[in-house]
Protein backbone atom coordinates (compact mmCIF):
# COMPACT_ATOMS: atom_id res chain seq x y z
CA UNK A 1 0.00 0.00 0.00
CA UNK A 2 1.25 3.47 -0.90
CA UNK A 3 1.07 6.21 1.74
CA UNK A 4 0.53 9.72 0.36
CA UNK A 5 1.32 12.16 3.17
CA UNK A 6 -0.37 15.46 2.52
CA UNK A 7 -2.08 17.12 -0.45
CA UNK A 8 1.25 18.48 -1.69
CA UNK A 9 2.42 14.91 -2.36
CA UNK A 10 -0.48 14.07 -4.68
CA UNK A 11 0.96 13.63 -8.17
CA UNK A 12 -0.65 13.26 -11.62
CA UNK A 13 -0.07 9.50 -11.23
CA UNK A 14 -2.68 9.50 -8.43
CA UNK A 15 -5.43 10.84 -10.70
CA UNK A 16 -8.20 8.30 -11.16
CA UNK A 17 -9.46 6.24 -8.21
CA UNK A 18 -12.38 4.90 -6.23
CA UNK A 19 -12.33 6.57 -2.83
CA UNK A 20 -13.69 6.43 0.68
CA UNK A 21 -13.18 9.14 3.30
CA UNK A 22 -13.23 8.92 7.09
CA UNK A 23 -11.30 8.38 10.31
CA UNK A 24 -11.61 4.58 10.17
CA UNK A 25 -10.57 4.50 13.83
CA UNK A 26 -9.98 0.92 14.91
CA UNK A 27 -10.70 -0.42 11.38
CA UNK A 28 -13.62 -2.45 12.77
CA UNK A 29 -15.91 -4.96 11.01
CA UNK A 30 -18.17 -2.20 9.70
CA UNK A 31 -15.15 -0.50 8.12
CA UNK A 32 -14.04 -3.84 6.69
CA UNK A 33 -17.39 -4.26 4.94
CA UNK A 34 -17.20 -0.74 3.45
CA UNK A 35 -13.65 -1.40 2.23
CA UNK A 36 -14.61 -4.77 0.72
CA UNK A 37 -17.32 -3.03 -1.32
CA UNK A 38 -14.83 -0.33 -2.34
CA UNK A 39 -12.22 -2.86 -3.44
CA UNK A 40 -14.85 -4.71 -5.49
CA UNK A 41 -15.72 -1.43 -7.24
CA UNK A 42 -12.03 -0.72 -7.82
CA UNK A 43 -11.69 -4.03 -9.62
CA UNK A 44 -14.82 -3.25 -11.65
CA UNK A 45 -13.49 0.14 -12.78
CA UNK A 46 -9.88 -1.11 -12.96
CA UNK A 47 -8.82 1.79 -10.75
CA UNK A 48 -6.90 1.90 -7.44
CA UNK A 49 -8.83 1.61 -4.17
CA UNK A 50 -7.94 4.76 -2.22
CA UNK A 51 -8.80 5.79 1.33
CA UNK A 52 -8.54 9.35 2.68
CA UNK A 53 -8.06 9.91 6.40
CA UNK A 54 -6.95 12.76 8.62
CA UNK A 55 -4.20 13.38 11.18
CA UNK A 56 -5.02 14.51 13.74
CA UNK A 57 -8.59 13.26 13.64
CA UNK A 58 -10.87 16.31 13.29
CA UNK A 59 -12.35 16.07 16.78
CA UNK A 60 -8.82 15.90 18.23
CA UNK A 61 -8.09 19.28 16.65
CA UNK A 62 -11.33 20.84 17.86
CA UNK A 63 -11.67 19.16 21.29
CA UNK A 64 -8.09 18.32 22.35
CA UNK A 65 -8.06 16.14 25.49
CA UNK A 66 -11.88 16.05 25.43
CA UNK A 67 -11.89 14.23 22.08
CA UNK A 68 -12.95 10.56 22.00
CA UNK A 69 -10.16 8.11 22.86
CA UNK A 70 -8.13 7.05 19.84
CA UNK A 71 -8.47 3.30 19.20
CA UNK A 72 -5.69 3.04 16.62
CA UNK A 73 -2.72 5.20 15.64
CA UNK A 74 -1.91 5.80 11.98
CA UNK A 75 0.76 3.07 11.87
CA UNK A 76 -1.72 0.48 13.24
CA UNK A 77 -4.41 1.69 10.86
CA UNK A 78 -2.09 1.38 7.87
CA UNK A 79 -1.37 -2.29 8.56
CA UNK A 80 -5.06 -3.16 8.88
CA UNK A 81 -6.06 -1.19 5.76
CA UNK A 82 -3.28 -2.83 3.75
CA UNK A 83 -4.56 -6.27 4.79
CA UNK A 84 -8.06 -5.31 3.58
CA UNK A 85 -6.83 -4.38 0.10
CA UNK A 86 -6.50 -0.58 0.16
CA UNK A 87 -3.89 0.33 -2.46
CA UNK A 88 -3.35 4.01 -1.70
CA UNK A 89 -3.81 5.80 1.62
CA UNK A 90 -3.87 9.59 1.52
CA UNK A 91 -3.34 11.15 4.94
CA UNK A 92 -4.42 14.79 5.12
CA UNK A 93 -2.85 17.05 7.74
CA UNK A 94 -5.99 18.33 9.44
CA UNK A 95 -5.07 21.90 10.35
CA UNK A 96 -7.24 24.92 11.21
CA UNK A 97 -6.52 26.26 7.70
CA UNK A 98 -7.68 23.00 6.07
CA UNK A 99 -10.81 22.97 8.26
CA UNK A 100 -11.70 26.48 7.01
CA UNK A 101 -11.43 25.52 3.33
CA UNK A 102 -14.74 26.05 1.47
CA UNK A 103 -16.60 22.80 0.83
CA UNK A 104 -16.79 23.39 -2.93
CA UNK A 105 -13.00 23.86 -3.07
CA UNK A 106 -12.54 20.49 -1.30
CA UNK A 107 -14.69 18.87 -3.96
CA UNK A 108 -13.39 20.61 -7.07
CA UNK A 109 -9.71 21.05 -6.22
CA UNK A 110 -9.06 17.84 -4.31
CA UNK A 111 -11.64 15.23 -5.31
CA UNK A 112 -12.08 16.21 -8.96
CA UNK A 113 -8.87 17.89 -10.20
CA UNK A 114 -6.23 16.16 -8.11
CA UNK A 115 -7.72 12.71 -7.44
CA UNK A 116 -10.11 12.25 -10.37
CA UNK A 117 -12.62 10.36 -8.23
CA UNK A 118 -14.82 7.94 -10.18
CA UNK A 119 -16.71 6.38 -7.26
CA UNK A 120 -16.99 7.81 -3.71
CA UNK A 121 -18.19 6.12 -0.53
CA UNK A 122 -18.88 8.24 2.57
CA UNK A 123 -21.18 8.13 5.57
CA UNK A 124 -24.49 9.88 5.00
CA UNK A 125 -23.63 12.08 8.02
CA UNK A 126 -20.26 13.10 6.56
CA UNK A 127 -19.67 16.87 6.80
CA UNK A 128 -16.71 18.86 5.54
CA UNK A 129 -15.47 22.34 4.72
CA UNK A 130 -15.79 25.67 6.49
CA UNK A 131 -18.62 25.62 9.04
CA UNK A 132 -19.29 21.97 8.05
CA UNK A 133 -21.22 23.34 5.07
CA UNK A 134 -20.39 20.34 2.90
CA UNK A 135 -22.59 17.28 3.28
CA UNK A 136 -23.77 14.13 1.53
CA UNK A 137 -26.33 15.95 -0.61
CA UNK A 138 -23.70 18.41 -1.82
CA UNK A 139 -21.52 15.48 -2.85
CA UNK A 140 -24.44 13.88 -4.71
CA UNK A 141 -24.97 17.08 -6.72
CA UNK A 142 -21.25 17.40 -7.37
CA UNK A 143 -21.17 13.81 -8.58
CA UNK A 144 -23.87 14.58 -11.16
CA UNK A 145 -21.97 17.70 -12.28
CA UNK A 146 -18.51 16.11 -12.47
CA UNK A 147 -19.39 12.55 -13.42
CA UNK A 148 -18.65 10.48 -10.31
CA UNK A 149 -20.93 8.20 -8.30
CA UNK A 150 -21.58 8.84 -4.59
CA UNK A 151 -22.92 6.15 -2.26
CA UNK A 152 -23.33 6.05 1.52
CA UNK A 153 -21.80 3.52 3.86
CA UNK A 154 -24.30 1.00 5.18
CA UNK A 155 -24.49 -0.12 8.79
CA UNK A 156 -23.00 -3.55 9.41
CA UNK A 157 -24.63 -5.58 12.17
CA UNK A 158 -22.99 -8.00 14.63
CA UNK A 159 -25.81 -9.64 16.56
CA UNK A 160 -28.24 -6.81 17.34
CA UNK A 161 -25.60 -4.09 17.65
CA UNK A 162 -24.54 -1.58 15.01
CA UNK A 163 -20.77 -1.63 14.62
CA UNK A 164 -19.17 1.75 15.22
CA UNK A 165 -15.95 3.15 16.66
CA UNK A 166 -18.08 4.61 19.48
CA UNK A 167 -19.41 1.15 20.35
CA UNK A 168 -15.86 -0.25 20.38
CA UNK A 169 -14.69 2.56 22.69
CA UNK A 170 -17.60 1.88 25.05
CA UNK A 171 -16.73 -1.81 25.32
CA UNK A 172 -13.03 -1.03 25.83
CA UNK A 173 -13.82 1.52 28.55
CA UNK A 174 -15.87 -1.15 30.36
CA UNK A 175 -13.02 -3.65 30.02
CA UNK A 176 -15.17 -5.94 27.87
CA UNK A 177 -12.36 -7.13 25.59
CA UNK A 178 -14.23 -10.06 24.07
CA UNK A 179 -17.11 -7.82 22.99
CA UNK A 180 -14.62 -5.28 21.60
CA UNK A 181 -12.86 -8.05 19.67
CA UNK A 182 -16.16 -9.16 18.14
CA UNK A 183 -16.88 -5.63 16.94
CA UNK A 184 -13.35 -5.05 15.67
CA UNK A 185 -12.93 -8.43 13.99
CA UNK A 186 -9.32 -8.51 15.21
CA UNK A 187 -7.45 -8.46 18.55
CA UNK A 188 -7.26 -5.33 20.71
CA UNK A 189 -3.72 -4.06 20.13
CA UNK A 190 -1.60 -1.22 21.46
CA UNK A 191 1.61 -0.61 19.54
CA UNK A 192 4.51 1.62 20.45
CA UNK A 193 8.21 1.97 21.11
CA UNK A 194 9.75 0.87 24.41
CA UNK A 195 11.20 3.88 26.23
CA UNK A 196 13.19 4.36 29.42
CA UNK A 197 11.00 4.85 32.48
CA UNK A 198 11.61 5.44 36.19
CA UNK A 199 12.69 1.79 36.58
CA UNK A 200 10.68 1.47 39.80
CA UNK A 201 9.49 -1.97 38.73
CA UNK A 202 13.02 -3.34 39.02
CA UNK A 203 13.25 -2.22 42.65
CA UNK A 204 10.31 -4.46 43.60
CA UNK A 205 11.31 -7.41 41.41
CA UNK A 206 9.00 -6.69 38.47
CA UNK A 207 10.93 -4.98 35.65
CA UNK A 208 8.61 -3.48 33.06
CA UNK A 209 8.78 -2.38 29.44
CA UNK A 210 7.40 1.16 29.22
CA UNK A 211 5.56 1.62 25.93
CA UNK A 212 4.87 5.16 24.68
CA UNK A 213 1.16 5.45 23.86
CA UNK A 214 1.19 8.80 21.99
CA UNK A 215 -2.54 9.40 22.44
CA UNK A 216 -4.45 12.41 23.75
CA UNK A 217 -6.90 10.02 25.40
CA UNK A 218 -6.31 6.29 25.98
CA UNK A 219 -9.27 3.95 25.24
CA UNK A 220 -8.52 1.43 28.04
CA UNK A 221 -7.23 1.61 31.60
CA UNK A 222 -6.49 -1.01 34.21
CA UNK A 223 -4.46 -4.18 34.65
CA UNK A 224 -4.51 -6.77 31.85
CA UNK A 225 -3.18 -10.15 30.84
CA UNK A 226 -1.26 -9.44 27.63
CA UNK A 227 0.82 -10.95 24.87
CA UNK A 228 3.78 -8.95 23.54
CA UNK A 229 5.85 -9.37 20.40
CA UNK A 230 8.06 -7.44 18.01
CA UNK A 231 9.23 -8.07 14.48
CA UNK A 232 10.79 -11.52 14.26
CA UNK A 233 10.23 -12.35 17.94
CA UNK A 234 8.44 -15.07 19.84
CA UNK A 235 5.12 -14.25 21.50
CA UNK A 236 5.63 -13.46 25.20
CA UNK A 237 2.95 -13.57 27.87
CA UNK A 238 2.77 -11.03 30.64
CA UNK A 239 0.77 -8.63 32.75
CA UNK A 240 0.37 -4.92 32.01
CA UNK A 241 -0.83 -1.76 33.69
CA UNK A 242 -2.38 1.02 31.64
CA UNK A 243 -2.92 4.16 33.64
CA UNK A 244 -1.45 6.96 35.73
CA UNK A 245 0.30 4.85 38.43
CA UNK A 246 -1.31 6.61 41.42
CA UNK A 247 0.92 4.84 43.95
CA UNK A 248 3.96 6.72 42.60
CA UNK A 249 2.10 9.94 41.67
CA UNK A 250 2.29 9.39 37.91
CA UNK A 251 1.31 12.37 35.75
CA UNK A 252 0.86 10.78 32.31
CA UNK A 253 -0.98 7.68 31.17
CA UNK A 254 1.50 4.89 30.45
CA UNK A 255 1.53 1.27 29.33
CA UNK A 256 3.89 -0.80 31.47
CA UNK A 257 4.35 -4.50 30.65
CA UNK A 258 5.98 -7.14 32.84
CA UNK A 259 6.82 -10.27 30.83
CA UNK A 260 6.95 -13.77 32.26
CA UNK A 261 10.08 -15.83 31.54
CA UNK A 262 11.90 -13.00 29.77
CA UNK A 263 15.24 -11.47 30.61
CA UNK A 264 16.38 -9.17 27.82
CA UNK A 265 16.67 -5.61 26.61
CA UNK A 266 13.65 -4.16 24.83
CA UNK A 267 14.67 -0.48 24.83
CA UNK A 268 14.04 1.14 21.46
CA UNK A 269 12.08 -1.81 20.05
CA UNK A 270 8.68 -1.19 18.48
CA UNK A 271 6.38 -3.72 20.12
CA UNK A 272 2.84 -4.98 19.66
CA UNK A 273 0.83 -5.55 22.85
CA UNK A 274 -2.36 -7.61 22.60
CA UNK A 275 -4.82 -7.11 25.45
CA UNK A 276 -6.14 -10.59 26.25
CA UNK A 277 -8.25 -10.10 29.40
CA UNK A 278 -8.84 -7.41 32.01
CA UNK A 279 -7.84 -8.39 35.54
CA UNK A 280 -8.83 -5.30 37.55
CA UNK A 281 -9.07 -1.52 37.58
CA UNK A 282 -6.03 0.56 38.47
CA UNK A 283 -5.93 1.55 42.15
CA UNK A 284 -3.56 3.31 44.57
CA UNK A 285 -1.65 1.37 47.24
CA UNK A 286 -0.34 2.58 50.58
CA UNK A 287 3.22 1.44 49.87
CA UNK A 288 5.47 -0.16 47.27
CA UNK A 289 5.34 -3.37 49.32
CA UNK A 290 1.56 -3.44 49.05
CA UNK A 291 1.85 -2.78 45.32
CA UNK A 292 4.34 -5.66 44.96
CA UNK A 293 1.94 -8.08 46.68
CA UNK A 294 -0.85 -7.02 44.32
CA UNK A 295 1.38 -7.41 41.24
CA UNK A 296 2.18 -10.98 42.37
CA UNK A 297 -1.56 -11.66 42.56
CA UNK A 298 -2.12 -10.03 39.15
CA UNK A 299 0.69 -12.07 37.57
CA UNK A 300 -0.69 -15.31 39.02
CA UNK A 301 -4.15 -14.50 37.73
CA UNK A 302 -2.78 -13.72 34.27
CA UNK A 303 -0.78 -16.97 34.24
CA UNK A 304 -3.93 -18.89 35.22
CA UNK A 305 -5.84 -17.26 32.34
CA UNK A 306 -3.14 -18.26 29.85
CA UNK A 307 -3.02 -21.78 31.31
CA UNK A 308 -6.77 -22.14 30.86
CA UNK A 309 -6.51 -20.88 27.25
CA UNK A 310 -3.85 -23.51 26.51
CA UNK A 311 -5.82 -26.40 28.04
Amino acid sequence: MELIRGIHNISPAHHGCVLTIGNFDGVHRGHAQVIKNLVDKAHHFQLPAMLMTFEPQPRELFLGDKAPARISLLRDKMQLLDELGIEKLICINFTPAFAKQPADAFIEDLLVKKLGVKYLVVGDDFCFGKGREGNFNMLLKAGVKHGFTVVSTQSFIVGSQRVSSTAVREQLALGHLEQARRLLGHPVLLNGRVAHGQKLGRTIGFPTANVALKRHVVPVKGVFAVRLSWQGSHLYEGVANIGYRPTVQGQTCQLEVHLFDFDGDLYGKRVKVELVAKIRDEQPFSSLDALKKQIINDANEAKALFSNDAS
